[in-house]
């Protein structure tokens, strides 16, 4: 079902497209280099990796300190840690025991 339904939003997005003469396979490009330097006993060069501009570093964790605290404050909520106690301890029960006797069968 999820492959039929893959299928047909590739031949959508296909159709779609009126110039594909843009796009290029560029992974099997490289593969075809690899098996042709192996194939001379040549050694292959190294990949080509593309670097587009450096992006933005985001620290995570003041991100989500600051989304905390936001949401604290829009709930009214001090900004105070909340108590932590220990939690009482439950008294251990044991497995109640079965009869080794087999079921019936009908």
């Amino acid at each position: 079902m999820i492959r039929l339904f893959i299928k047909v939003i590739a031949a959508q997005v296909i159709r779609a497209l009126d110039d594909v003469s843009g796009f290029r396979d560029t992974y099997m490009d490289a593969l075809e280099e690899l098996i042709e330097a192996k194939a001379e006993g040549k050694t292959p060069a190294a990949p080509k990796t593309e670097r587009k501009g450096g992006g933005q570093v985001v620290d995570l964790m003041s991100a989500l300190e600051q989304s905390v605290q936001k949401a604290k404050e829009s709930r009214g909520e001090s900004g105070e840690d909340a108590t932590v106690h220990d939690m009482p301890s439950r008294k251990k029960t044991t497995a109640k025991k079965t009869s080794g006797r087999k079921p019936r069968t009908a």
